[in-house]
């Protein structure tokens, strides 16, 4: 099986281009090749599949084997493997698949994309539309409308006497942590503290992720304002633990942090991770873009 490593802000995966490999299952090989001593290494395995309503579908696991609904910095990635490698179906971004359609068709495509550099990606959280910015045709930034950010408690799912939970206690081994909930596809628990660095994420990463508040488990984000255009995030993940970066997860921060009047909205931020910086605005409506870099690291051949 032909793989491909690519990373976003240091958030790594192993990508499967399911155009041309068949992977029978997914939740067994991302244990497997997510190993960083006996596998390729990675914090999951994504899947790069046709879709009959966007210009290709993400599937992603994580390192343990369960499936997320949705991934910033994955999509991102999988935004810049699609255009650099289909470039007979990139331009296709808003319009619906269809087989056989080129380049030269573009003028007759069922619907006119917003521009040359536009994608649509299927997920379980929903259609994303990306935005690519090129140079010597490759891509080197992605702008991706990651969707409403959604406080309803519901939704999240958060298990509470109230329908949202902003700046409301947990308590974790005794100790009271005030959470913001969110989901932005996935669900997220944001906590604002003074410095990220003394946070024992290796300890409170499970416990929050495994409260028994959240039933379908919890990311966490431990978030400190720097100022009004910067915050300094740590991750814990469900499934993969602390990660260098998650995209999901600075989307439902800055949201959190225009929620508790923290920061402005319609404002660029700049969240900086342990592997580099991501971009997100957030809307008066709290619809979320965020901008930051796909990069390949390499590609292999994983022998079963």
């Amino acid at each position: 099986m032909n793989f491909i490593k690519m990373h976003g802000a240091g958030n790594d995966y192993i990508f499967v281009d399911c155009f041309k490999n068949v992977v029978e299952q997914p939740e067994k090989l991302a244990v497997e090749i997510s190993d960083r001593h006996f596998g390729v290494g990675s914090d999951g395995l994504v899947l790069i599949l046709p879709s009959d309503i966007a210009s290709c579908k993400m599937r992603i696991f994580n390192a343990d084997g369960s499936e997320a609904k949705m991934c910033g910095n994955a999509i991102r990635c999988v935004g810049k493997y699609f255009y650099e490698n289909y470039p007979q179906h990139r331009w296709r971004g808003l319009a619906v698949r269809a087989d056989n359609i080129q380049d030269t068709d573009y003028k007759s495509a069922p619907i006119k994309p917003a521009s040359a550099n536009t994608l649509t990606i299927e997920t379980i959280s929903g259609i994303k539309t990306l935005e690519l910015f090129v140079e010597n045709n490759l891509v080197n930034e992605v702008l991706v409308d990651m969707g409403k950010a959604d406080f309803t408690a519901q939704n999240i799912p958060i298990i509470c006497n109230s329908s949202t939970y902003i700046n409301s206690p947990i308590k974790i081994d005794g100790r009271e942590f005030l959470i913001t909930a969110v989901s932005m596809g996935n669900p997220h628990a944001v906590v604002f503290c003074g410095n990220v660095d003394e946070i024992p994420l290796e300890t409170l990463g499970t416990k929050f992720e495994h409260h028994e508040i959240f039933p379908e488990r919890v990311n966490t984000e431990f978030v400190q304002i720097i100022n009004k255009k910067t915050l300094k995030m740590r991750v814990w993940e469900r499934g993969s633990g602390e990660t260098m970066a998650c995209g999901t997860g600075t989307c439902a921060s800055v949201a959190a942090a225009v929620k508790n009047n923290l920061l402005d909205p319609e404002t660029e931020i700049c969240v900086k991770l342990k592997g580099g910086e991501l971009f997100i605005t957030c809307k008066n409506d709290y619809q979320i873009f965020m901008r930051g870099n796909a990069v390949e690291v390499f590609c292999g051949e994983y022998l079963f």
